[in-house]
């Protein structure tokens, strides 16, 4: 099953439109091509919307806000909601600010999300509407572990329940769910947490996999991840090889997705299903 929505994705190549933060664009850009996609970045409203248009999937996200591209990120939405596109919300750092934590709420009430992905802290503000993110990291005392994994995942199905969304909770352990069924996934490394972007770059892998496969969502969602992590385990073993660091760990990752075939995806994902 999940051989095929990859199989999907290198064949369709689906066009991702990111509003996304200009820490990360590069990145994002250049993981979208090594997992089978293709990317366009547009920020301004005289653009952006038309943008949108002729792509498959938009993602927003809210890294590096300002009063210019929050209008911009409205109007896309609403137009990939007129064509029936998947939009990805990417809250980063919601919870650490007003404009943040305000712009999300805003942004959930006028854009219908098929997806939204964040860390544990970012997500539980979105639940809430009100954190203790710090920064655009989890905070610590928000970590998904074995221990309250089972009320995570109710957390995370009643959130989609909430917002109509696929909701994707990333960390040490992460949870694919809708309101009925989640996926957990046990793929990735510690080390993708030391490089910037890592967050950013999988919200727009789950886009590509998502407009790629416009029937099943979640188990896109859940393939993408699970992928993500697996090239976060690949790229880990290319560092112990050849005694690098950090910045090599970076080229490995995309190194490894763009050479990740099913058969490779099959042997390695850690998922179950809840």
């Amino acid at each position: 099953m999940f051989e095929s929505i990859l199989k999907n994705v290198h064949e369709k190549t689906p066009l991702v439109h990111c509003i996304t933060n200009y820490v990360t664009v590069n990145d994002v850009a250049n993981i979208l091509l090594a997992c089978g996609g293709s990317p366009i970045m547009a920020d301004d409203e005289k653009d952006a919307v038309e943008i949108t248009s002729i792509c498959n999937a938009l993602v927003i996200n809210i890294g590096t806000l300002n009063e210019r591209t929050i209008a911009t990120m409205f109007k896309t939405g609403k137009k990939a909601n007129e064509l029936s596109h998947p939009v990805i919300l990417d809250p980063v750092g919601a919870g650490a600010s007003k404009l943040r934590t305000d712009t999300t709420f805003k942004l959930l009430e006028e854009v219908k999300f098929s997806i939204i992905r964040g860390n544990i802290s970012e997500i539980k503000t979105v639940y809430k509407g009100s954190g203790t993110t710090k920064g655009v990291d989890a905070d610590i005392s928000d970590a998904v572990t074995e221990e309250n994994l089972d009320e995570t995942i109710s957390f995370a199905k009643e959130l989609s329940s909430k917002t109509n969304a696929i909701i994707v909770i990333t960390g040490a352990i992460d949870i694919v769910a809708d309101s009925n069924k989640a996926y957990v996934i046990r793929n990735g490394h510690q080390m993708m947490s030391m490089v910037s972007g890592t967050g950013c770059m999988l919200t727009a892998i789950v886009a590509a996999y998502c407009a790629a496969n416009p029937d099943n969502h979640l188990d896109a969602a859940a393939a993408a991840v699970s992928a993500f992590g697996l090239c976060g385990e690949l790229a880990y073993e290319k560092v112990v090889k050849n005694d690098t660091g950090t910045s090599s760990y970076r080229t490995y990752l995309i190194d490894a997705m763009s050479k990740l075939d099913a058969k490779t995806l099959k042997g390695g994902m850690k998922i179950e299903s809840r």
